[in-house]
This record gives structure tokens, sequence and C-alpha cells, in this order.
């Protein structure tokens, strides 16, 4: 294993950590301009649609994954400008 990797493992779990609390709030915000609502409906809500759980599934998953995706690439860019290798 080479040192980008290595060196990558820790910023890779801070940073996943920090962009999962950062998504639920991104998604807090959105669903709530989105719905006028404050919470998200839970699945075994049975008072609300299949329309809305699986719109507030589908919004929730989008966001995740982008933050997932800018979080991961920022950490694989800053562990190249420290080791000047990238950790892939």
């Amino acid at each position: 294993m080479n040192a980008s990797k290595v060196a990558y493992k820790p910023v890779g779990m801070v940073m996943g950590a920090l962009g999962g609390i950062l998504a639920g709030a991104i998604f807090k915000q959105a669903w709530k301009r989105l719905a006028h609502e404050d919470d998200a409906p839970d699945a075994t809500d049975e008072s609300r649609s299949w329309r809305e759980v699986l719109a507030a599934a589908v919004v929730q998953g989008a966001i995740f994954a982008g933050v997932k995706a800018a979080v991961d690439r920022g950490g694989a860019t800053a562990v190249r400008r420290l080791t000047g290798a990238w950790p892939g």
C-alpha cells in the first residue's frame, strides 16, 4: 500500500463523517423548501402516501450521493497535494 493510500484512510473517515452530517442538514433544508414541512416522511408512516415517501427517499439519496462524491473527491485532492500521489 503506497503512502497516499495510507494518508487517505484517516482523511476519508473524518471527511465521510462530516459529509454525512452536512448531507443530513442539506436534505432537511431542501425538504422544508420542497414540501413546506419540517420533517420528511418515514417509510413506515401510515398517514403518508407512497408518492411522498418515495419522493423524500429520492431527494435524500441524490443529496447524500452528491455530497459523498464531493467529499471523496476533495479528500483525494487534499491527499494528492500533501503526498504528490493520487490515493486511488
